[in-house]
């Protein structure tokens, strides 16, 4: 199911907190997008607004390591395809044990080594699988991040992960077999 393999740094390496690595890998997407990217929750990504899912927590450990003492893990990963229409909600259920949602700093990342991806308004929404997110501020964790492509630039925001749209589609990884 994986699209292929992925080139995706450990977040500690980039920055102390998640949410100051994700910031960072936002911020290049901006400037290598000429300034067409917009941050809907710019100041919302620290740990009281967004986590990460526990299965994908748990898979990206694993992942660490089996590549111990690398800085870059190479991860099997899909922009969303394999998804598309689902809710995340849904999409979590059918993943199989080898499969994890994908969370914003590695979809962030995969976003900034492929520009090829969220060029055009009919191009796949990426919903944020492996990512919980505080929509409201109110504690509830019930949305997730996604990126999509809208009045010809590339957007990060949150909604709920229960909705399914046949413009969205959730990202997701591999674990070896």
């Amino acid at each position: 199911g994986a699209e292929g393999f992925f080139a995706i740094p450990r977040w500690q390496k980039v920055a102390k907190t998640y949410g100051e690595a994700l910031q960072k890998v936002l911020d290049l997407i901006k400037q290598t997008r000429n300034g067409k990217f917009c941050n809907y929750r710019e100041g919302q990504i620290g740990p009281d607004r967004l986590r990460l899912r526990a299965k994908t927590a748990k898979a990206l450990e694993t992942l660490g390591q089996q590549q111990e003492g690398n800085d870059i893990l190479v991860i099997p990963c899909q922009f969303g395809k394999r998804h598309a229409g689902r809710s995340i909600r849904r999409a979590l259920e059918v993943m199989p044990a080898q499969e994890f949602g994908n969370d914003p700093f590695t979809i962030a990342c995969m976003i900034l080594t492929h520009p090829e991806r969220l060029q055009h308004y009919d191009d796949l929404w990426i919903d944020c699988a492996g990512a919980e997110y505080d929509c409201d501020g109110d504690g509830s964790f019930d949305g997730a991040p996604y990126f999509y492509f809208l009045g010809g630039r590339v957007d990060f925001d949150g909604f709920c992960a229960d909705d399914a749209d046949g413009s969205c589609g959730s990202s997701s990884g591999f674990l070896p077999q």
